[in-house]
């Protein structure tokens, strides 16, 4: 079993003994899918690599969600999607920082011979390779590829 796997467990059982109730559906419901995976794979544990992605799957339906919520005016049930996010989060990596990211997409457009936003599908698959397990977020890593691309 990884070792975030069973950190998320034991997270988990500490979570049912103090009886705390937002960590405790959160845990839950990441739980359930972490089982879901085990069972398609028929596998008996997950690498680290595999729940990450999970968690970051997690972590965006949650802000996806959260945002439909504000749209249909219920913060209260935005607000709550959004300390579940923030809780997913505690598991996660830091994020990738800026600089780092706008760097490796200098790098990947000038390997690729990119040079105008029709190009964004092959820079974002390179870039998006070279941050493999890491905690990135993909929407601003399209925002900032389709920018560089645009002033060149």
């Amino acid at each position: 079993m990884s070792s975030l796997q069973e950190k998320i467990n034991q997270d988990l059982k500490l979570a049912m003994k103090a009886r705390k109730e937002p960590d405790l559906t959160t845990l839950r419901m990441v739980k359930s899918d972490l089982q879901y995976e085990l069972t398609k794979t028929g596998s008996h544990s997950l690498s680290d690599e595999v729940v990450l992605q999970i968690l970051k799957k997690n972590l965006t339906k949650r802000k996806d969600t959260a945002e439909e919520y504000r749209k249909a005016g219920r913060t209260d049930l935005a607000d709550k999607e959004l300390s579940e996010a923030e809780f997913i989060a505690t598991y996660l990596p830091p994020m990738v920082p800026e600089s780092e990211i706008r760097e490796i997409i200098e790098k990947s457009i000038q390997e690729l011979g990119a040079s105008s936003p029709s190009d964004t599908g092959k820079v974002m698959g390179k870039v998006m390779a070279n941050f493999k397990g890491k905690n990135i977020d993909g929407s601003l890593v399209s925002s900032l590829v389709k920018e560089i691309l645009s002033s060149k």
